[in-house]
């Protein structure tokens, strides 16, 4: 019997009850809550369902990190080599040589040992035009799906015309490769709710009509697992909860004189080189990095004392939480209920970085909501779209400078570990024998095991 694993992200109890079909699937079986790992994050969470390994182990303490080798923050790598430990597919593999895997869009997908993979990577030309594109493993997969579903619509998959149409073209992918190559273990990411969750919070209309149409986009999907005979779990690595606080900690550590930054082009740059202290702002969590130990005390005061930190964590705090490994800061912000970390270091938005005015999740060094976001304070923003959209689609060189430095439009986040079940994530099965209320993000990995 195969198994389809459904990563619904930001699926909550909360959602549930607008998600007939959701509901319909574990109807048979079972629906328990799901214990996430701190930090509540995309690339930890799911980098613990495959391993059954906190992030001090898997050693993916966020969904990016300063690289002390490189010297540079990088966000959203993708090379599986980065996470530590035994993944899912190798575990199975070791009972039934020959298990077979597709991914469709989990993370860390490029170098894993999937038989099948079809994850995001855009064509980057020589003149620096983007253009959406995917990679697949066997490569000849790639001409079949965008034959049949088109190119991979990477500007709804991220960015402020982010929308339903990334997830019904990954669902659409999903549901050919379940019923045409058939693997035993089919990972599909679908991300929808969490761009309107954010845009929008967790509490209102928009999230409620969000939740209704994922469930409907996945018809088509859990029927054909169904008529298939299939297993389903479909889970979540979070939830998110009301955010409209944003909390400045690169700012803050800058006034106090422990940031620096590098100016080109009367544009200010962050100098991690320098610098005696910064952070990796990641949604409401933030590393922050301390170059001398002696700078330490300090830095946990400047930033302990920010309005909106709950807490900061030192390597002990670190260890308590299971997010203690080389990679992550020599202390880590959790922004309290409601507040959440912005990346932003420069004091003038005149010496912003053109880059921040962008969708540009590779160079920013911290995570950037305000890109599901058109500038409200633009009234030409959308005809700048346009122009630049035409100019991509004659070839020319374009910057897509929408995006706004107000934060202020950001209404939901995540990265805490939740203050109550309904607003955490939560976990389906189809199959009722490995039923049970409650099971946490590490044991996930022994669950699919023991339904495949």
């Amino acid at each position: 019997m195969s198994l389809l694993v459904l990563d619904v992200v930001g699926l909550t109890p909360r959602l549930l009850p607008h998600m007939p079909n959701l509901r319909r699937m574990a109807e048979p079986g079972f629906t328990a809550t799901l214990d996430t790992v701190f930090p509540a994050l995309t690339c930890p969470v799911q980098s613990s369902f495959l391993t059954g390994l906190s992030p001090a182990g898997h050693g993916i303490v966020g969904n990016g990190w300063y690289f002390r080798e490189l010297g540079e923050v990088l966000l959203w790598r993708q090379h599986n080599a980065l996470v530590h430990g035994d993944k899912l597919w190798d575990a199975a593999r070791r009972d039934r040589p020959g298990y077979r895997v597709a991914n469709v869009c989990w993370w860390y997908a490029m170098g894993a040992a999937t038989d099948l993979t079809v994850t995001p990577r855009p064509v980057y030309h020589a003149d620096g035009r983007k253009q959406p594109d995917c990679y697949t493993r066997p490569p000849e997969l790639h001409d079949r799906l965008t034959g049949e579903f088109g190119d991979f619509p990477l500007f709804t998959y991220w960015g402020p015309t982010a929308s339903l149409t990334s997830s019904r073209w990954i669902i659409g992918v999903a549901r050919r490769i379940l019923t045409t190559d058939v693997p035993d273990l089919t990972l599909v990411y679908v991300p929808h709710l969490d761009y309107d969750l954010q845009r929008s919070g967790p509490d209102g209309p928009e999230a409620v009509a969000a939740a209704r149409a994922v469930d409907l986009a996945l018809r088509p999907l859990l029927e054909a697992a169904a008529v298939g005979g299939h297993t389903v779990v479909a889970l979540s690595e979070y939830g998110i909860t009301p955010a409209r606080r944003p909390v400045d900690v690169n700012r803050a550590l800058r006034r106090e004189g422990l940031l620096n930054v590098h100016t080109q082009a009367g544009m200010e740059y962050l100098d991690p080189w320098t610098s005696r202290a910064f952070a990796v702002a990641d949604h409401q969590i933030a590393h922050v990095y301390v170059r001398d130990p002696g700078d330490v005390p300090r830095a946990r005061k400047i930033v302990g004392e920010l309005s909106g930190v709950d807490t900061v964590l030192d390597r002990a705090g670190q260890e308590a939480l299971g997010v203690a490994h080389e990679r992550a800061g020599e202390l880590t912000a959790i922004a309290e209920p409601g507040a959440w970390f912005t990346y932003y270091y420069w004091l003038d938005d005149d010496r912003a970085p053109d880059f921040a005015r962008t969708v540009e999740i590779h160079r920013k060094p911290g995570y950037d909501p305000a890109e599901l976001f058109f500038d409200p304070a633009d009234p030409l923003v959308k005809l700048r779209a346009a122009t630049a959209l035409a100019r991509k689609k004659l070839g020319l060189r374009y910057a897509m400078r929408v995006v706004p430095l107000d934060p202020s439009p950001v209404r939901g986040s995540h990265g805490r570990l939740p203050d109550s079940a309904e607003d955490g994530p939560v976990l389906l099965c189809s199959d009722p024998r490995p039923a049970r209320d409650r099971i946490h993000a590490t044991e996930v990995k022994a669950l699919l095991l023991s339904l495949s």
